[in-house]
């Protein structure tokens, strides 16, 4: 039996008081006493809902970092692995994850593939998430990116609903943009939770309708700003989550510095940490302690309320993290793949200029959403670009089997040399490109089929990879040195080649999201994510 001594935060009774807490691998006893100590004990922090894989870590890795930060669980949809490795890679996540002491808390990806619109690396059926909603380490039907499926009652759309209630399991959402009666008719699907808002008028749409919002803040989406005087209204309804924490990111802050940020615009102690900490136990049923007895002993020990910095996170009973230095031990981790296409070369990367216009993907940082800009053709060089304007070429080119790439033009990147290329591409994980001429787009893209997975930047004689070989989403390596090979491509982006975005890869994975609109890029062709169909580059 351990015991602390430490200003209780508790939550529930928006008071702090000094207390002895008896514990083993849960709360065991609770009691008064009279003497202020110096430290301050909280339950710890939860990501609400995070994609592990754009972490670039594997599940225990992550764990390592995430707990230094005051992290003791995690929401986690694994749907990017199982867009690349189905079934199989849902239970990779889930063995990854258990072998360390951090409380990951997977669903069932309920979109694999995300559309009908991409070639992906695998099918998950109704019958399939059933398959994993019945395994006890799955928790929730993971985010409901199908929203036209759902607002048209699409019949292998609701097979999966409905069997996540019939098992009484919550249901996330993803509903980008919906408002009014098509969001009312969402959420009586049984949808309950939504983290794509971007601007306040959404979410206090959302909120009428009876949703709960999860305020998100990761390395490309950033809504914090605009949604977080929601705490003021809605403290039982709001939790916040990072969703893709790129592993530079990860080194530096998680849900810690929602915290901090939200306190330093004055709202509540109390209020902030029911959203980061009692909320998403209560939604969806966790096993993490809420620092009651009887609880699992799970908590953050913190300098002061005022300034909230870690100094320990315990998780089951057991200290995790000291002072910024991680107590997880690393693990050995398997590697698993799907990963077939050839080779490809400039010629293939030419366009037939079919037009007056082109129709490019306007890029907006810190967003996931796109626009649609028209302009001239007679703006482009020889290689099929305006580096002057702004006008880049992007690939996306299927990497589960060969084919032809699928090209677009893309603005706001700001290269002005090179290319840089990706394996993650949300959702199905094709190779994305994005590049100023065709002989560096070509090294970028041939780089990652060479390794059969990761991230690369180019330009003339300068190659830079950091190989991903987990589905060519994951490293196996240490998560600092896996951060500090990401800091330098993408140093190396931004300094080298020129661009201008806070997080030119993270950007650009996203460019081929076909769910979020308004315009992407999948491997068969140019795509408008407002009318759910395919659009034309030229006209």
């Amino acid at each position: 039996m351990r015991s602390i001594k430490a200003n209780l935060i508790d939550i529930q009774s928006k008071s702090t008081y000094p207390v002895e807490i008896s514990f083993d691998s849960h709360i065991r006893q609770i009691r008064r006493i009279d003497r202020k100590p110096s430290m301050y004990v909280s339950p710890g922090l939860i990501d609400a809902h995070v994609h592990i894989e754009s972490s670039m870590l594997v599940p225990s890795e992550f764990a390592r970092w995430a707990v230094v930060h005051g992290t003791v669980g995690t929401v986690s949809d694994p749907h990017e692995i199982a867009n690349v490795m189905g079934m199989e890679g849902v239970k990779y996540m889930v063995q990854d994850g258990n072998k360390v002491n951090f409380k990951f808390n997977f669903g069932a990806p309920s979109c694999v593939p995300a559309t009908t619109f991409e070639s992906t690396g695998a099918v998950i059926d109704a019958e399939g998430v059933r398959e994993l909603l019945e395994m006890p380490d799955i928790r929730y039907l993971a985010e409901m990116m199908n929203w036209p499926g759902v607002l048209y009652k699409d019949a292998e759309v609701y097979k999966k609903l409905e069997y996540a209630k019939e098992l009484g399991l919550p249901i996330d959402g993803h509903a980008p943009g919906l408002k009014g009666e098509q969001a009312s008719n969402y959420v009586a699907a049984g949808i309950s939770t939504d983290h794509e808002c971007f601007t306040l008028e959404e979410a206090l749409d959302k909120l009428k309708c009876g949703m709960k919002i999860i305020i998100r803040e990761g390395s490309a989406a950033k809504n914090f700003e605009a949604l977080v005087s929601l705490l003021a209204d809605y403290p039982d309804r709001i939790m916040f989550c990072s969703d893709d924490k790129h592993p530079d990111y990860l080194m530096v802050s998680h849900i810690d510095e929602l915290v901090r940020r939200a306190l330093a615009k004055g709202h509540d102690l109390y209020h902030i940490l029911q959203a980061a900490c009692i909320n998403p136990v209560k939604h969806y049923n966790l096993d993490i302690g809420l620092l009651e007895e009887g609880d699992p002993a799970d908590f953050v020990i913190i300098d002061h309320p005022t300034s909230f910095n870690v100094q320990e996170t315990w998780i089951n009973g057991e200290k995790v993290a000291d002072h910024g230095k991680t107590l997880i031990n690393s693990v050995k981790s398997d590697v698993i793949n799907n990963f077939s296409t050839s080779p490809i070369t400039a010629q293939d990367l030419q366009l037939n200029i079919a037009g007056q216009e082109l129709q490019a993907i306007a890029a907006i940082d810190h967003q996931l959403i796109t626009q649609s800009e028209w302009h001239p053709t007679a703006l482009l060089d020889k290689e099929q670009v305006s580096i002057e304007e702004d006008i880049l070429k992007l690939v996306v080119l299927n990497r589960f089997n060969t084919a032809p790439p699928a090209i677009a033009f893309i603005k706001n990147f700001g290269l002005t040399s090179g290319a840089i290329a990706s394996t993650v591409a949300h959702d199905s994980h094709n190779i994305i490109a994005v590049g100023t001429n065709g002989t560096d787009l070509t090294h970028a893209i041939n780089a990652l089929i060479s390794s059969k997975g990761g991230i690369s930047a180019v330009a003339d004689d300068q190659h830079h990879i950091l190989p991903l070989p987990v589905a060519g989403l994951m490293s196996t390596g240490d998560g600092a040195e896996v951060a500090r090979q990401y800091t330098a491509i993408d140093q190396f982006t931004k300094k080298t080649l020129g661009s201008t975005l806070t997080s030119p890869f993270m950007t650009l994975s996203f460019m081929a999201l076909l769910v979020i609109p308004s315009v992407k890029l999948s491997d068969r062709g140019l795509f408008d994510g407002e009318k759910f169909t395919f659009t034309e580059v030229f006209r």
